[in-house]
């Protein structure tokens, strides 16, 4: 039995990705915050033959970040996917310390703990997925908090690979353009989610990352729409 841990999979990417990994002898805990959406992602994963565990936490705390390792107890995970994310995309002198102190804590704090705790049970071969986004490559006008996370998560990412190495783990680092999700609910402006990726496309460059023998390493995969950025 393999083990998947994602987080943020009560929809949009995160639950592409389940239901995408989704198999016989795979098992997948599912992390959010919202247990009717977490219901739907696990009836979803078990109609394509896997198995499933939910895991309400907030990972914008310490305490649900142990919350969430707790929940996975001793066993070992063979792909943890770090895909919980949040944005406040407003001019940053319109930032309050609190936003900008959430997006530290669910978009860096939290990949840090969860992996610090995760990795002494991972064995040789298991994976380390990071959902980054272009922004962690580049900048955008009143997105100042989520560019400054993605970054961040970038920079310790690229270190971790280096010192997983030896150990047979490989860190990948997916990084979507804008993709159709309900991220766009709360940013004000007309988004043309028709010229978007869909959260299916990014489930499957996971799945082509994870598919490649485990000495082959496929370390960034970047995804963009064929018709440029928006």
């Amino acid at each position: 039995m393999k083990h998947i841990l994602i987080t943020g999979a009560s929809k949009g990417i995160g639950r592409a990705i389940a239901i995408r990994l989704a198999a016989k002898n795979i098992h997948i805990f599912v992390h959010g915050r919202d247990k009717k959406a977490l219901d739907e992602t696990i009836r979803l994963i078990e109609k394509s033959g896997g198995s499933a565990t939910e895991i309400i936490a907030d990972l914008s705390t310490i305490d649900g970040c142990e919350k969430l390792v707790s929940a996975v107890g001793k066993k070992s995970i063979n792909v943890l996917i770090h895909n919980a994310g949040v944005a406040y995309v407003k001019p940053f002198d319109k930032l309050n310390l609190e936003e900008w102190n959430r997006t530290v804590a669910i978009n860096i704090t939290a990949p840090f703990l969860i992996t610090q705790r995760l990795v002494p049970k991972m064995k040789k071969g298991s994976s380390i997925i990071n959902i980054l986004s272009i922004a962690a490559k580049s900048a955008f006008s009143s997105w100042s908090s989520y560019c400054m996370s993605k970054h961040a998560l970038r920079g310790f990412s690229e270190s971790l690979r280096e010192e997983l190495r030896p150990r047979g783990i490989r860190v990948i680092n997916v990084y979507p353009a804008a993709v159709a999700t309900d991220i766009w609910e709360g940013v004000a402006g007309n988004w043309p989610k028709e010229k978007m990726l869909s959260p299916d496309e990014v489930a499957e460059a996971v799945a082509f990352a994870l598919s490649r023998p485990k000495d082959v390493m496929v370390d960034d995969v970047t995804i963009e729409n064929v018709g440029g950025r928006l």
